[in-house]
């Protein structure tokens, strides 16, 4: 059910910040959602639908470093991807199906994770919960009202990146105890492995279906690291 090198027991009194995106509610996957039907639609006469997928990574990769994240910049990719595939600029009926095959992500519709306001509820009467998430502020702000669940946190913080300076940061900011604070996440590499860089604990959800662009290995003898198969099973340690 899980594996952890931490002390076992139900701890009191810690501070929890909480990744948003595939943590709290669905998210990769409403991207694959759409980039199957996007590899669908695009058929090509010489590639097959690893080798387009390969494309689309590619320019996401590029895409990211230099734009941010969101789904703006992602329908924006998916509108280069076709351009390089038809060796031309998409059309605006081209943009207009990409953005109709997107259009879960355009309507910000927000899918929560099962049991996660429940496990929120119970966490906050014991706790002090803060969420940390990355993107574009207004996407994310919009996600999390969609949510409902923004009353749980005493604070949420969005930020574009998040890499140890920004751990780091908010650890001086906030005045936490880093024995007592734990980063609880679905991806090694923004939420556990920087978080630990900065000395805090965490807590590690994998996403069942995760972002291929977003993968890291964690360190198995790490023993400030707890990983947790379901939101839920945060009941039994916090």
């Amino acid at each position: 059910m899980e594996r952890t090198g931490v002390s076992g027991g139900q701890r009191t009194g810690q501070v929890l910040i909480f990744d948003a995106d595939d943590t709290l509610w669905e998210n990769n996957i409403l991207f694959e959602r759409v980039i199957d039907d996007f590899l669908e639609w695009v058929a090509h006469p010489t590639l097959d639908r690893a080798e387009i997928r390969a494309i689309l990574d590619d320019i996401e990769r590029a895409n990211v470093v230099t734009h941010g994240y969101g789904s703006a910049i992602f329908l924006h990719s998916l509108a280069e991807c076709l351009s390089r595939l038809r060796e031309r600029p998409a059309t605006e009926a081209e943009r207009r199906r990409i953005e109709e095959l997107a259009v879960a992500l355009v309507e910000r519709r927000v899918e929560l994770v099962p049991g996660v306001a429940d496990t929120l509820a119970e966490l906050g009467r014991r706790h002090h919960l803060l969420l940390l998430t990355k993107g574009d502020v207004d996407e994310q702000q919009r996600k999390i009202d969609a949510s409902g669940l923004g009353h749980h946190f005493r604070g949420t913080h969005i930020v574009p990146e998040k890499n140890v300076e920004v751990y780091r940061r908010l650890a001086i900011e906030q005045r936490l105890d880093l024995n007592a604070t734990w980063m609880i996440g679905n991806s090694p590499k923004s939420d556990i492995l920087p978080a630990r860089a900065a000395g805090l604990n965490a807590v590690y959800i994998p996403d069942p279906h995760p972002w291929a662009l977003d993968h890291a290995e964690i360190d198995p003898d790490d023993d400030r690291v707890l990983t947790l198969t379901s939101f839920p099973d945060l009941l039994h340690h916090f």
